[in-house]
């Protein structure tokens, strides 16, 4: 039987804004009852990166908040530290860049938790028994937590094809070293005829693996190396690109496999929201959001999140993408990651979700 993934357009009008359209599908979604009075209710979002404008607007999450409470349950906002040197590689510098970008308390109504802690090191081991790993390293605040409720925007991916509820479970609670373990197969490759010998991926490399010669051309140390990717996305001139240790399905399916331990202990506890809109080609975590690859379509909540995914992507790419963006030249592609990302079959992570049991690629749109 497909599940059921709930839809709202983007439209608005008196007695009609887009925050109250929002609560309508929490309820039409069936969300109020995975909630009891009591509940620690994780509210897994991406607090952005500093510089970065793609992520989910606060007063979104408020009217989560919000109906939580009125639930009964006791609400807070939750993701796990990077493995990339930025703005959100420990909980002092993670907090700090929520706040000023719109997450604070006094916005909120709920309190900001960490979910690995300090430094990525408070984390749970979660058996899962599965292809790539018998066990996932989950940050603790989300495994304690009674219930999820993962609000996630809906964007492009460098290494997924596509960023939505799977990788914002999935590589989005993994502590630290989870991130490091999902990131494993993959290794950068410098375009010397393209690089610019600027450093830049040298000082944010977190591993000390990149450095730049004299004959100012950066090179990698690929014993040194943790396949984090950050060197890729901080190059200004896109010199340095993903090598594959392994197929680039394995991200995907890595990725999938720590979904599903977050989801262990979830059953009947846990649902699912994207946010089309601002489908920027690549993740929040980027310091910067570019110009979005088609124009802004809706919200979609489920509680089946591969269901969620499928629905998301393919209303994406219905679209006609947008001329003053990535995908210039290739609007009508009629696959608008693959388009931008060629190199990446964002199907895999789909596929690999349903096999392994954590929801249905069959879905029934239904529009409130």
């Amino acid at each position: 039987m497909p599940s059921k993934v709930y839809f709202t357009d983007m439209r608005a009008e008196h007695g009609k804004s887009l925050l109250n359209k929002l609560e309508k599908l929490f309820e039409a979604a069936g969300m109020k009852e995975l909630i009891k009075p009591g509940d620690l209710v994780a509210l897994k979002i991406h607090f952005g990166e500093r510089g970065n404008t793609g992520y989910i607007r606060p007063q979104f999450t408020r009217r989560i908040v919000n109906r939580v409470k009125e639930l009964g349950g006791k609400p807070f906002l939750t993701d796990a530290n990077t493995l990339y040197v930025g703005s959100r590689a420990n909980a002092v510098d993670h907090l700090q860049t929520a706040i000023e970008n719109g997450f604070a308390y006094a916005v909120m109504d709920a309190p900001l938790v960490i979910a690995d802690g300090l430094n990525g090191k408070d984390y749970v081991t979660v058996p899962v028994g599965l292809k790539h790993f018998k066990e996932v390293k989950i940050g603790s605040a989300i495994v304690h937590a009674d219930a999820l409720i993962a609000i996630s925007h809906f964007k492009g991916h460098e290494a997924t094809g596509f960023g939505g509820t799977l990788k914002n479970v999935g590589m989005g609670s993994g502590s630290r070293s989870g991130k490091q373990m999902m990131h494993s197969d993959v290794l950068p490759s410098v375009n010397i005829g393209k690089c610019l010998g600027c450093s830049k991926c040298s000082q944010w490399c977190p591993a000390g693996a990149i450095a730049v010669g004299e004959d100012k051309k950066a090179a990698v140390d690929e014993k040194s190396c943790i396949g984090c990717g950050e060197c890729t996305v901080t190059c200004p001139v896109q010199a340095i690109a993903i090598n594959w240790k392994t197929k680039p399905d394995m991200i995907q399916e890595k990725i999938v496999e720590y979904a599903a331990g977050v989801l262990k202990n979830k059953a009947g506890k846990a649902g699912f929201i994207n946010f089309v809109n601002n489908v920027s080609p690549d993740c929040d975590c980027f310091g910067w959001t570019d110009a979005p690859l088609v124009r802004d379509i809706g919200m979609l909540a489920s509680l089946d999140p591969v269901a969620l995914d499928q629905a998301s992507v393919d209303l994406v790419n219905k679209e006609r993408g947008l001329p003053n963006s990535r995908i210039a030249g290739k609007e009508d592609s009629g696959d608008i990651f693959r388009a931008v990302h060629p190199r990446v079959d964002w199907r895999v992570q789909l596929a690999y979700g349903e096999a392994i049991g954590l929801g249905s690629r069959k879905y029934e749109l239904i529009k409130i």
